[in-house]
């Protein structure tokens, strides 16, 4: 019976263990608002009004920056602190920038404890953090930062420590998640949307700057370079003395004497001369405009000669020019090479096995940006990586899914937009080629409106090319079936009195109640017809 009940009693200590690492230290969905749970900066810097509001095209709640160009500061106290110390952490929250990041930060601030009587509405920019994570960016910054702030033990101080390759930012309007898992080996992975994107490791110089061990020697800060020490490697010559024939005052070209005229030089023969097509405008007036001269042209008659006007003699190089005289370079008796003041031991330097990270005592969103719609959820506090990921798996995974989804329809609605423009162009360009066919000359009025139509009302394409197929068929019919070609115009075009613009008017607005043998009628000049 005893040893039953142990067994009993391991089964059920083994669930209950099994329960609560399956459970978050800390999860805020923000599926019931956050007054009352977060406390907003009381500082006056800090205008910018949260909101609860769902993500867009979800039903999901979430935290939002509601106002463009504000500084925005809130912030949430734990129950009770999270060691970093101990085992496997992980840091993970949503962000959807609804509006795009041009400038501005969508980072949380993960706070360290504060000295006793510390008021949440005093949080701000000054407030010490742990560890500060999430996408940044302005300008040439565009970065998920990463920054641990460590103590010295030796002095008590408190570094920033930045990951030296962090990764980028994503440029859409999607929610994404961002993931910094911290392992008791001393590793840090950063993830985007659960894919590994940086991997460092707290202890190496290499990937984070400034290194959280500093080195064990520093340049001695009172070590002072001594006067007479000489830098320069290479000195001017002191014993060099400028030549006897060295003329300084030679010019780099000279005219080369020995050139001579090419045969077949045009003397009298200008460059260019007057355009023999050009044509004084009927419109032109000499009082207003000045007097008319012909536009230039190359003169033909030079292409075939050598050249044509003045002959004039060309440069050459100068041989005897030789430039401003220096002396040679020699090497430096006296180098003693680059200075660098001599390494004393550093009182900063201490020896550490892995970072002594301050506990998490509150979460904290502290930021300055120009774009409103940026929306935080899922704020999630770990000491397992799978229940990360299955929170992830859950809240964030369906809905970037549906917005994914979205982008791609819209792109590609777009991308058929532009293909139906050009399309379109080809559409009035052949049809316009089509009007200009002899045989359809009785036609090429009506043809050439019902293009117009088409071209100030793109969205009827097809219904164009429709119509404009019907007459062509109607046209190819009556001249192939109908016994006859068909009907010309009583009088030639140039005959028609051409009538007043009331005429037109009232000739365009009622063309489309035309037969289509009527091509006698008075009717405006379309701008295609020739």
């Amino acid at each position: 019976m005893t040893g039953g009940r142990a067994v009993l009693l391991l089964v059920v200590s083994a669930l209950f263990a099994q329960i609560h690492a399956s459970d978050p230290l800390f999860h805020e969905s923000f599926d019931e608002g956050f007054e009352g749970s977060w406390v907003v900066s009381g500082k006056e810097e800090y205008s910018g009004a949260w909101k609860h509001e769902k993500s867009d095209g979800h039903e999901d709640y979430g935290l939002l920056v509601s106002e463009p160009a504000r500084k925005y500061a809130i912030v949430k106290e734990l129950d009770s602190p999270v060691t970093l110390k101990d085992g496997t952490v992980v840091l993970q929250f949503e962000v959807r920038l609804q509006n795009g990041l041009e400038c501005g930060g969508a980072y949380l601030k993960y706070i360290r404890p504060q000295e006793a009587g510390w008021d949440a509405k005093e949080f701000d920019n000054d407030t010490p953090y742990t560890i500060m994570f999430g996408p940044d960016k302005c300008g040439s910054t565009n970065k998920v930062h990463f920054i641990l702030k460590h103590k010295n033990p030796k002095t008590g101080k408190y570094v920033e420590h930045h990951l030296k390759s962090p990764p980028s930012v994503p440029y859409d309007k999607l929610s994404h998640v961002y993931t910094a898992i911290l392992k008791p080996d001393n590793e840090v992975r950063i993830l985007v949307d659960g894919e590994e994107k940086s991997k460092a490791n707290f202890l190496s110089a290499d990937d984070f700057e400034p290194a959280l061990i500093p080195s064990k020697t520093i340049p001695d800060p009172d070590d002072k370079k001594p006067e007479d020490w000489d830098e320069r490697a290479k000195i001017p010559d002191p014993a060099a003395v400028k030549p006897d024939d060295w003329d300084e005052d030679a010019p780099t070209e000279i005219l080369d004497e020995e050139a001579t005229k090419p045969e077949g030089w045009l003397d009298d023969e200008p460059e260019e001369v007057d355009d023999p097509e050009a044509a004084k405008p009927e419109d032109w007036d000499d009082e207003e405009d000045g007097e008319w001269e012909a536009p230039k042209i190359d003169n033909p008659k030079c292409e075939e000669a050598p050249g044509c006007g003045e002959w004039k003699r060309p440069m050459k190089q100068n041989p005897a020019y030789k430039g401003k005289w220096h002396a040679p370079m020699i090497d430096n008796p006296a180098y003693k090479g680059i200075w660098k003041p001599q390494e004393i031991p550093n009182p900063e330097y201490f020896e550490l096995d892995k970072p002594d990270f301050d506990p998490i005592a509150a979460i904290g969103i502290e930021i300055w940006t120009m774009q409103d719609g940026i929306l935080f959820d899922n704020i999630l506090i770990a000491d397992d990586e799978k229940v990360a990921t299955a929170i992830l798996e859950k809240t964030w995974k369906p809905k970037f899914d549906v917005e994914k989804e979205k982008q791609k329809a819209e792109e590609a609605a777009a991308a058929d937009s532009e293909d139906l423009s050009e399309f379109q162009k080809k559409i009035f360009s052949v049809l316009y080629k089509i009007a200009d066919i002899p045989f359809l000359e009785p036609y090429k009025i009506k043809i050439i409106d019902v293009i117009e139509k088409g071209e100030k009302q793109p969205n009827i394409t097809i219904s164009i090319l429709a119509s404009a197929a019907v007459i062509l068929v109607t046209v190819l019919f009556r001249t192939l079936f109908g016994g006859k070609k068909p009907v010309a115009p009583v009088k030639p075009i140039a005959e028609v009195k051409k009538p007043s613009a009331t005429e037109a008017d009232a000739a365009g607005s009622s063309g489309d109640n035309e037969k289509e043998d009527d091509t006698t009628a008075p009717r405006r000049r379309s701008r295609r017809e020739t």
